[in-house]
């Protein structure tokens, strides 16, 4: 027999011979049958909302120990060592560092105080000597020019007039002489004739002078005309516009800060020369004429071929250095005024080939400290070692490494001061 779910109250039993018998059914047992577990289906929930948070924990607390582990460790630049060679016995005897300078440069102004109209120029223009850079406000000049010019027109007409007086009174003067002498005239007739020759005669030169005086006034109005427009004082580059149309200008300084003391500044890029400090204790290793190859900061595997020009006798007191003049042999587009520039003094001795010789070349700031206790660091996976190195002469930019570094090996440029061996760094770039 078995059994299946009938009428509220009652079970349904299915006998052996197919009929259906309806058997009672106790109340407390069908509450049972209809009651809901509901504290299983929060339970599963609640596990499985702890089970995502930690997971989203350990998401978080990954992400943040490989960003702070990246953070803590030093970003470093590197370069290979290379073999040294032995193609020039002439070396560096001492480096110093400076700045490329320009011996002729100019900020260019009017001669008088006026209203800009117009400006010519923008930086990084090349102009000519001569060219016309802005023109400034030309109203009065061009007004005064006028009115000596009509100064002058008048003074030549009057002159003019004087003449013509002057030779009526002369022919009167030889006239009244004739008819003296015949005794047709009284003495007093020839005095009247003589003094008003006399007094043209004086008032031709007061005439003259006139017209001189006006003469000089169109040619000062003309120069003041001439001084509205400003031309280039020499053939350069325009570095700096320092005015614009509307602004005042005045070749001084004004009170109050609203007015201009010039249009731009040219440079001469033919001028540019490098000058370095040169501390007072090696100035003895430079001399006149001496070679020099420079490194810019900017362009460091560019050498450029230099000569001391001179050694400027005066020293610097609270810097101990002595200032040194360098010419630049090459001319290029790159050299701009007031860059920054590593020097090498070379050996006055002429270049000879030599021997193979044994190290190896890596650059100057990879090296820290001299002599003894010179060292480097060496990179490889991931890591820095720490090595003391011997050093030969230096060459330009460059040190001559004999022993601590092998060819190929990547050393650390500029490490810092708290870099120690056997730490871990990460590459900033690679040259």
């Amino acid at each position: 027999m078995s059994f299946g779910a009938g009428a509220a109250g009652a079970r349904v039993a299915y006998r052996d011979c197919g009929t259906l018998e309806w058997l009672p059914m106790d109340r407390s047992d069908l509450l049972k049958e209809l009651h809901i577990d509901r504290d299983a289906r929060p339970g599963r929930a609640r596990s499985r909302r702890l089970v995502v948070a930690g997971v989203a924990l350990l998401a978080i607390g990954g992400a943040l120990w490989l960003g702070l582990g990246r953070a803590a460790t030093p970003a470093v630049r590197t370069a290979v060592a290379r073999a040294a060679t032995g193609e020039s016995g002439t070396g560096s005897v001492l480096d110093a560092s400076g700045y490329v300078t320009a011996r002729r440069q100019a900020t260019v102004s009017a001669k008088i105080t006026g209203k800009v109209i117009e400006v010519l120029i923008e930086e990084g223009q090349r102009v000519a000597e001569g060219a016309v850079l802005a023109r400034l406000d030309a109203t009065e000049m061009r007004a005064q020019l006028s009115l000596t010019s009509a100064q002058l027109g008048a003074a030549r007409s009057q002159l003019g007039e004087i003449r013509a007086q002057l030779a009526q009174a002369e022919r009167d003067h030889t006239r009244q002489q004739e008819l003296m002498r015949r005794d047709l005239v009284s003495a007093q007739s020839l005095d009247a004739a003589l003094a008003q020759r006399d007094m043209l005669r004086a008032r031709l030169g007061s005439a003259q002078e006139q017209v001189r005086v006006a003469q000089e006034s169109v040619d000062v109005a003309q120069v003041q005309l001439d001084n509205t427009i400003i031309r280039a004082p020499f053939t350069g580059v325009v570095t700096a516009k320092t005015a614009q149309p509307g602004e005042m200008i005045s070749p001084v300084s004004a009170g109050g800060g609203f007015t201009r003391t010039g249009i731009g500044t040219i440079v001469d890029m033919d001028s540019l020369e490098i000058q370095v400090d040169v501390n007072e204790s090696f100035i003895n290793r430079v001399t006149p004429g001496q070679p020099v190859e420079a490194m810019l900061n900017a362009y460091p595997d560019w050498k450029i071929p230099a000569s001391v020009i001179a050694i400027i006798p005066a020293a610097d007191r609270a810097k101990a250095t002595v200032k040194v003049r360098i010419a630049i042999k090459a001319k290029d587009p790159r050299l701009v005024p007031d860059m920054g520039v590593r020097v090498a003094f070379l050996d006055n001795e002429p270049a000879r080939p030599t021997a193979p010789v044994a190290g190896v070349v890596v650059p100057a700031e990879a090296v820290r400290g001299e002599g003894p206790a010179a060292v480097v660091f060496v990179y490889a996976d991931g890591k820095v070692e720490r090595r003391a190195v011997t050093l030969a002469r230096a060459t330009g930019a460059s040190r001559h490494v004999l022993t601590g570094v092998r060819e190929g090996e990547r050393v650390v440029l500029s490490p810092p001061e708290s870099l120690k061996g056997g730490e871990s760094v990460r590459l900033a770039d690679k040259t």
